[in-house]
């Protein structure tokens, strides 16, 4: 077996396509050199067109790709790619095996950077790698991902989880979907406004799925998102996050700590002390917070109340937590303490939701577990200048998405 053959094996050339030449050049000023790999169809041969029937070759056009390294060598294949004669009259260029339309790139090779970047290394990286220039290798990958969504599908799609996440520093953000049973991202948009639950609705209509299906949608107590979700979907019911109801008490028992501090200066440091639960505090740390909850006894009440309140997402049934939550609304008004007593203004004006959490038995979770994924991805790519990069980057880590180039192995 002579190299061509050895090489056209390799490319999985069929005919009418061959290797023509094969050419290696090592300039003596660089360190690597050039494999040029040079393919061709037998004379006289011809190919489908769209609508399947077998037509001549009309003229052609000279094209190059860069394929896979050659050892430490950059590989290119070069080609004459015909333009046919359609059966209606029409002339178009024929799409290559090696490579979809319009690509400077094998199948192959973008295969294998899209595999690099799924194991979580940085596109900008992984062109450094390659020996490409990054914004070429964004294309490919947006083209991929882009791909993979047209031919998504959201037919059984029931219950949604949205929640905001910030594209850089500052304040620009993108809003995150996510189907909460399949734990997936299904849509991402840009800003936090009600315009994005719109942009949602839109996109299950466009992949088979089912609006009026839809039947609990998990978000925070943005009023942008509250008034999206009544509007464009009205058949489901609204549950507030766990996370961001926990977050807001959080933020009472810091803003308590805070008052207390002004007149306690030992106080000062111990934010996490007080936030964290008991059981997850060092043996030192725990002797500390023992020690400043009988010292301060605003402070103690303040502890108990907030973990108190974690009970309440264990509730089996509906009547005990109605039960519970009122229970534990009304202790934190008989104190004097203003900022749990903000907390209880903010829960009772989101009653329906928050109790719908118990009902619906939802695991947002989900959200968080995503949002890591995102914040991990951006700290490997040190930011993302290009807003649409960070889109498909979320719709590459976390949408389950199915792809279509050529399986790589790893």
């Amino acid at each position: 077996m002579n190299s061509t053959e050895i090489f056209a094996l390799a490319l999985n050339l069929q005919e009418p396509w061959y290797i023509k030449d094969i050419k290696l050049q090592k300039a003596e000023q660089l360190k690597r050199g050039q494999l040029d790999i040079y393919i061709d169809f037998r004379q006289g041969a011809k190919f489908l067109d769209e609508h399947g029937k077998l037509c001549g070759v009309y003229d052609t056009e000279q094209r190059s790709w860069q394929h896979l390294n050659f050892f430490e060598h950059n590989c290119y294949l070069h080609a004459r790619v015909p333009r046919i004669n359609q059966s209606e009259g029409t002339v178009k260029t024929i799409v290559v095996p090696w490579a979809r339309p319009g690509s400077g790139f094998t199948l192959l090779f973008e295969a294998f950077a899209m595999l690099l970047i799924e194991y979580e290394m940085p596109v900008n990286k992984v062109a450094s790698t390659l020996r490409v220039v990054a914004h070429r290798l964004w294309r490919v990958f947006n083209f991929w991902v882009k791909d993979a969504r047209q031919k998504d599908s959201l037919a059984e799609v029931k219950q949604i989880g949205i929640d905001e996440t910030s594209a850089k520093k500052g304040h620009d953000y993108v809003t995150v979907c996510a189907d909460l049973e399949r734990r997936r991202v299904i849509h991402v948009s840009e800003g936090r406004e009600a315009a994005v639950v719109a942009d949602l609705v839109k996109t299950i209509e466009e992949k088979k799925g089912d609006v009026k299906a839809v039947s609990h949608v998990a978000i925070d107590m943005s009023p942008a998102y509250i008034s999206g979700v009544i509007e464009h979907l009205p058949n489901a019911k609204i549950v507030f996050d766990k996370f961001h109801i926990t977050a807001m008490l959080n933020k009472a028992m810091d803003e308590l700590r805070k008052g207390e501090r002004k007149e306690f200066e030992m106080l000062k440091g111990h934010k996490y002390t007080v936030l964290y639960r008991y059981e997850n505090l060092t043996a030192k740390k725990q002797d500390e917070l023992d020690y400043m909850l009988m010292a301060f006894p605003r402070l103690g009440e303040g502890y108990r109340l907030k973990e108190l309140f974690s009970t309440f997402w264990e509730q089996e049934n509906t009547e005990e937590a109605l039960s519970f939550l009122t229970y534990w609304c009304d202790m934190v008004m008989d104190t004097d303490i203003q900022p749990f007593k903000q907390f209880v203004k903010t829960v009772r004006a989101h009653w329906s939701g928050i109790i719908n959490y118990v009902k619906a038995k939802i695991n947002t979770g989900v959200m968080e577990g995503i949002n890591n994924k995102i914040q991990l991805a951006k700290r490997r790519a040190r930011g993302y200048r290009n807003k649409e990069n960070l889109i498909n980057m979320i719709y590459f880590i976390a949408g389950k998405l199915k792809f279509n180039y050529p399986y790589y192995p790893s």
